[in-house]
């Protein structure tokens, strides 16, 4: 069964209705506030209504806490300090990545709420407080070193409300097993074959391109390109969170997942379209495997943007006519860029683990919400410390080429300016990036992790680079 069984009375549903009606209309006034004192570009959260008149509801369908917990409370703070020493640079843009030597720091905390409403729904949300940059103001590089960097920083500390979602999973049969209690999901027993429709504002990579061994700047690797597919250009907003719905079914050795979801209001923007007029389709298929009795994973992965954006040939057209620096912002219009990825993880030994990832997207149109990358091809190994005595350590090595398409590679020459990247001028070349991190366990609760970053042609501009980043993060969980 999905759940175990819980008792048939109406009243403990209604009472974690009543909850949660409490919850989000104290969060409403709170989230209301901090927009007027903080960072007052946060978009309103769209929540999944809940039936209020639970009465009547077939007393097989409620459930009760007799068993299982009803709520669940996690957390955690991340603090990430990074350096990149000077290097030689012929020229710098707005968006340039700063060529002496720059330290930056940045914070977070979050609250890791969840709530069992009836069998397999569970309501979570996320209150987080921010602050802090990343180098350079999170420009310079289309791998930008940090994935605790966000594209908005602040000097003094602000409150946002990233996750706001309901999950839904309904039993299809199959052998049963225990889900342990942790961030974002509850303690829980489900079958092997099972649907999950996870409906709110969450981030599109919460569900899609995950990765065993490479998919959390607050765990493993740092750079943006190595947790995440490059050109996969996911929607989002500055913080990298959305609002939409996404579905996925798993079968034995299968798992298919489909999601629509809103893109931000214009390309990197603060704000998502909550009309979703500006939309993202993305759809991925996971197979699971043994290779000589060890686990693994293939995903394929596809997408498709719609929504207001520019060429850049015709933003180099444009600067052409009118003269100045190519500006895609100057000639949006109503366009669809598609891209796709493969995602393979293999477990090698009982301490090591193998990734590759691979993605590509239509180079014609400008990046919407993640970063300027039209190809990308990464792979690493993560080891655990086991043959040093010290199992719950890990090092990982990963390396990453980014590249650019011909037509974008035209406009960033011209003086034209991206997400990330803009140097004011451009001497194309792959931009290449070695990472290698060790993260040391102190206990369930408290790890810290030394971080290395080689970046070769940063922004993918040989006139600058390479450039050396050194990072330390402490991230504690409770």
């Amino acid at each position: 069964m999905l759940v175990p069984p819980f008792s048939s009375q109406p009243h403990a549903l209604k009472s974690r209705l009543r909850l949660l009606g409490w919850i989000l209309g104290a969060l409403t006034l709170t989230h209301a506030h901090a927009q007027r004192v903080g960072s007052d570009t946060d978009t309103p959260v769209w929540v999944p209504s809940v039936q209020r008149d639970v009465a009547g509801m077939d007393s097989n369908f409620l459930t009760s806490i007799a068993d299982a917990p009803w709520w669940s409370a996690k957390g955690q703070v991340t603090v990430v300090n990074q350096t990149n020493g000077g290097f030689g640079a012929k020229y710098s843009g707005d968006n340039s990545l700063t060529n002496t030597r720059s330290t930056k720091q940045t914070f977070d905390t979050t609250l890791y709420l969840g709530l069992r409403l009836w069998n397999g729904a569970e309501f979570y949300l996320n209150p987080e407080i921010d602050q802090g940059f990343g180098l350079s103001n999170t420009v310079g590089a289309a791998g930008f070193p940090s994935g605790e960097a966000y594209k908005v920083g602040a000097q003094n500390p602000y409150y946002r409300l990233p996750r706001v979602f309901l999950r839904q999973t309904i039993d299809l049969g199959g052998e049963s097993f225990h889900m342990d209690d942790q961030a974002n999901q509850m303690e829980k027993t489900i079958t092997v074959n099972n649907l999950t429709l996870t409906l709110g504002k969450f981030s599109v990579v919460d569900v899609f391109d995950t990765n065993t061994y490479a998919h959390d700047p607050r765990s493993d690797f740092f750079n943006w390109t190595v947790v995440e597919a490059g050109a996969f250009d996911y929607a989002a907003d500055s913080w990298g969170f959305t609002q939409g719905a996404a579905l996925e079914w798993t079968q034995d050795w299968w798992t298919i997942r489909g999601g629509y979801f809103a893109l931000s209001t214009q390309p990197n923007n603060e704000k998502i379209d909550t009309q979703f007029d500006q939309h993202e389709w993305v759809a991925e298929f996971e197979e699971r495997h043994q290779i000589a009795e060890r686990p693994g994973k293939f995903k394929f992965l596809s997408f498709v943007n719609k929504g207001y954006m520019g060429l850049y040939a015709d933003g180099v057209k444009y600067a052409a006519l009118g003269g100045g620096a190519p500006d895609t912002s100057k000639v949006r219009k109503m366009n669809q860029r598609s891209g796709w990825s493969l995602n393979f993880e293999q477990e090698m030994s009982d301490d090591l683990g193998l990734f590759v990832r691979y993605s590509q997207n239509d180079g014609a149109k400008e990046a919407f919400d993640f970063t300027e990358v039209n190809q990308s091809l990464s792979s690493g190994l993560l080891l655990k410390g086991s043959a040093w005595k010290r199992h719950n350590d890990s090092l990982g090595l990963a390396w990453v080429s980014n590249r650019l398409s011909q037509d974008a590679q035209s406009y960033f020459k011209a003086g034209g300016m991206g997400i990330l990247i803009g140097d004011g001028g451009l001497s194309y070349a792959n931009e290449m990036i070695t990472e290698v991190f060790y993260n040391l366990v102190f206990n369930d609760s408290l790890s810290m992790a030394l971080d290395y970053q080689n970046i070769k042609n940063p922004a993918y501009n040989q006139d600058r680079g390479p450039v050396n980043i050194l990072g330390v993060r402490l991230h504690a969980s409770f």
